[in-house]
């Protein structure tokens, strides 16, 4: 099972990760959260096309046996794993994105604590536990506060305020990777809903392809 530390999060990353050919992009837009009650969590064994969604902030990585693009968005993220043989891709989506049915994996409404695991023909495992936290106001803004004080490693993006608070979302996305797995941890805020979404995934393929296909 997939654990969340949110203690871990803010201001972790690894060293293993200047291993990796890193490319930062952000894009400068007016953006609001949408109402945490629009959102679902989906999971698709395809790539989607990039004007489905908004891209506040991406982070793209490249290892010797896969990539990654990360993706902020107005509703949380997009993860977009691959190696040569699978894709994975992972949407935290809001009601007013039509989400494509073709090659979708999992499809479930952003709420309460879940966690899920996918294995594909080639032995490449997705796991993830996501949850919906709702905090009091006092403890929603110590941690707004602790993602705005300093620099941070991780991909973090602040977007606007709705005009009801004065302060606006944070969304922050911390990546371990090692040889042959990555380890993606997000936080996305809801100022208006005092409420927090935590979402930890591990994407890892086996030592040996070839000798998986021979033993499946």
């Amino acid at each position: 099972m997939v654990t969340f530390d949110s203690t871990r999060i803010i201001g972790a990353y690894s060293a293993a990760s200047a291993q990796s050919i890193l490319v930062w992009k952000f894009a400068v837009v007016l953006s609001v959260r949408p109402k945490v009650a629009e959102l679902s969590f989906n999971v698709f064994s395809r790539p989607l096309h990039p004007e489905l969604y908004q891209v506040h902030a991406a982070r793209c990585i490249e290892r010797e046996n896969y990539q990654a693009k990360i993706e902020i968005t107005d509703c949380g993220h997009v993860i977009t794993w691959r190696n040569e043989h699978a894709v994975i891709c992972e949407v935290a989506a809001g009601a007013h994105q039509p989400m494509p049915t073709a090659r979708r994996r999992l499809c479930k409404p952003l709420k309460g604590s879940r966690t899920e695991e996918i294995k594909d023909q080639y032995g490449v495992n997705y796991r993830t536990h996501f949850q919906l936290e709702s905090v009091k106001p006092d403890l929603f803004w110590m941690m707004q506060k602790q993602f705005n004080q300093g620099p941070t490693e991780g991909l973090l993006y602040r977007f606007d305020s709705s005009g009801r608070i004065s302060l606006g979302a944070i969304s922050y996305i911390n990546v371990e990777t090692r040889l042959r797995s990555t380890l993606v941890q997000a936080i996305h805020t809801f100022p208006d809903d005092y409420a927090i979404v935590k979402v930890e995934t591990l994407f890892s393929m086996p030592a040996k392809l070839k000798d998986y296909n021979a033993n499946s």
